[in-house]
């Protein structure tokens, strides 16, 4: 007897099932948005607007919320108009027939079936007077704003904002837009706009506020911003001030607001309001290629060592991991870092390091250790330079024999980085040099070393599909004959940082008794073409060449080698992993051999 009662039990539920079904889809609403047929490029940007539109795709929306969105719809979709420059609009939005405006939403239908907006623009206007003023000297309206331009909302209010950062430009902290008459001239189709700007008085910086700052003191915050109080008003200071805090790494969050209201004096507070980064960090990071073998790296860092944002870290680094030659082993790195900002002035910092290697090359084997210390200035975002003094040593082992070295070094840099990104940059450009005198101390005699590495890139096609890298490479060094050099201060070429698709620094100098060493100089050529699949996927084609010379500038004598190849990347959004193969194009083994290399971030 069970067996009926079950059948009747699921034929009730498919009946109930079906009938909820159809009940879902009796309820879809219905929406229509009407336009004439020469305002169809308005379609878009009054879809965008509204509200109710958005509620009608809903399924769960109650009939209250898509009435109180219809009703709000009336003003946003005006807005929508105002910002196109039509002035004189008809708008309906009728709720199964009955215009929206006139319904309740505490009264609403049990359901609703129908939406129908139908929007009249009407005809476009244009500036008849169009006036801002006062204006600093020498400060015109924006050209958009004038007698016979399209008139828009938004160009009104843009040419407001920058009638207020002009005065602020100029010291006026609190100027604003104290007034505006704008009315419409139907017949003429003509919008006369009249803006009054309210410049108020010039006025100075005031204190420096702190506020949030639980283990730095307020001291070093105000040393370390730099914000010039009782100078006039500027805000590119208060930029420049946020900046400085943001760089130290030892804050999260980096914002300034200014007083209300200026003091008796003419002189305006400023307060910073700051979060602190975790005082402590560590990290680790991991490459391979098929030449070079694998290298693993980790740190660790204290952000706020002293109480005044200073930053002290600890690196340490195994390189040339799995190589598999005898003579190619494993190079250890173990290095300390302090940095100190705003010693002499919010721009200036002081630093010191010291690190101990250990080297084994191909051509020569090392053991070294330096220490320096110097100041480093900031100019700006995107430039930098430095200058160090130091002691560095070294035993070393190559084909000339063992021998040891120590110098006073004087390391000089400057570094220009204009790109748009550091791991995966398509436009812009990027310089670094470093030049380093030495005064041999034993085992060689006085010089100079020369590096530089510029970088170029541009972006092609939509949304940057495809973009251009090159790279040069140039090193020099002068002075010592190339048998008193420390081999870590010659050049190499192969390898990913130089010439992919050849041995890992295959490429030196032979001198004339047979012994391999590196050159006095060298010079290196990269080029990729990259370019973007679907999805998170791109591609990569690319040509190295490098030429190295025992004099201190490569010649057309130089000997030289090339690698070419492709390569995969997938962009994780922080930067993109790399995958590259790469084959020789010169040398015995041209186009036989295959190099692998993988890491994070474009090659260069």
């Amino acid at each position: 007897m069970a067996l009926p009662l079950i059948r009747l039990t699921i034929l009730r539920v498919l009946v109930l099932g079906a009938a909820l079904a159809f009940a879902s889809a009796a309820q879809a609403l219905d929406f229509r948005l009407a336009l004439p047929p020469d305002a169809e490029d308005l379609r878009g940007s009054i879809r965008g607007a509204m509200l109710s539109a958005t509620a009608a795709e809903d399924p769960d929306a109650a009939p209250q919320d898509i009435i109180a969105a219809a009703q709000a719809d009336y003003r946003r979709i005006m807005s929508a108009l105002y910002e196109e420059g039509y002035f004189g609009p008809e708008v309906s939005i009728r709720i199964d027939g009955r215009e929206a405006a006139t319904l309740s939403p505490f009264e609403a239908p049990a359901r609703i079936a129908t939406l129908e907006v139908e929007v009249t623009p009407g005809p476009r206007f244009r500036f008849g007077r169009a006036e801002i003023a006062p204006l600093p000297p020498g400060v015109s309206p924006r050209e958009s704003f004038r007698t016979g331009e399209r008139a828009r909302l938004s160009v009104m209010r843009r040419s407001a904002r920058d009638g207020i950062t002009a005065w602020r430009d100029i010291g006026h902290a609190k100027a604003e837009l104290s007034g505006q008459r704008i009315v419409a001239m139907q017949p003429e189709r003509r919008l006369n706009a009249d803006l009054r700007l309210a410049p108020g008085p010039r006025l100075r910086f005031g204190q420096l506020l702190v506020s949030g700052a639980e283990t730095v003191s307020a001291k070093r915050i105000r040393k370390i911003a730099g914000l010039p109080e009782g100078s006039v008003f500027d805000p590119e200071d208060l930029d420049r001030a946020v900046t400085r805090l943001r760089r130290t790494g030892t804050f999260s969050s980096v914002a300034v607001t200014e007083a209300d209201t200026p003091s008796p004096d003419g002189t305006l507070d400023v307060t910073v309001q700051l979060q602190e980064n975790p005082p402590r960090r560590f990290g680790f990071g991991a490459e391979l290629s098929s030449e070079e073998g694998g290298t693993v790296s980790a740190y660790w860092l204290h952000r706020n060592l002293l109480g005044g944002a200073e930053r002290f870290r600890v690196g340490a680094e195994i390189s040339g991991i799995g190589t598999g030659t005898k003579d190619d082993g494993e190079d250890y790195l173990v290095e300390f870092r302090f940095r100190r900002p705003a010693v002499i002035d919010s721009d200036t910092d002081f630093f010191a390091g010291a690190g101990f290697e250990v080297i084994d090359d191909p051509l020569f084997e090392s053991d070294k250790g330096q220490i320096l210390a110097g100041l480093i200035h900031t100019f700006g975002d995107e430039f930098e330079a430095s200058a160090s003094l130091g002691y560095r040593y070294a035993s070393t082992r190559d084909d000339l024999g063992s021998r040891d070295f120590s110098q006073i070094i004087l390391p000089v840099t400057a570094k220009l980085d204009r790109r748009d990104d550091f791991l995966d940059p398509a436009r812009g450009y990027y310089l670094n040099v470093e030049t380093m005198p030495f005064a041999g101390l034993n085992g060689t005699e006085s010089g100079l070393r020369l590096t530089a590495d510029a970088r170029a890139y541009r972006a092609l096609g939509e949304d940057d599909r495809v973009v251009l890298a090159g790279r040069l490479q140039f090193g020099s060094v002068m002075g010592p004959d190339i048998t008193e050099v420390m081999p870590e201060d010659l050049f190499y070429l192969g390898g990913g940082g130089t010439v992919r698709g050849q041995d890992y620094q295959s490429l030196g100098v032979t001198l004339p008794g047979g012994e391999e060493v590196g050159g006095r100089s060298f010079l290196a050529l990269s080029a990729e073409v990259r370019t973007k699949l679907r999805g998170a996927f791109g591609v990569v084609g690319f040509y190295d060449l490098g030429y190295v010379s025992d004099e201190s500038f490569p010649d057309g004598g130089s000997a030289n080698q090339a690698g070419a190849g492709i390569g995969l990347r997938y962009d994780t959004g922080i930067g993109p992993i790399r995958v590259d193969l790469a084959v020789p194009t010169t040398g015995p083994k041209a186009g036989e051999d295959i190099f692998f290399y993988i890491g994070i971030g474009q090659a260069f």
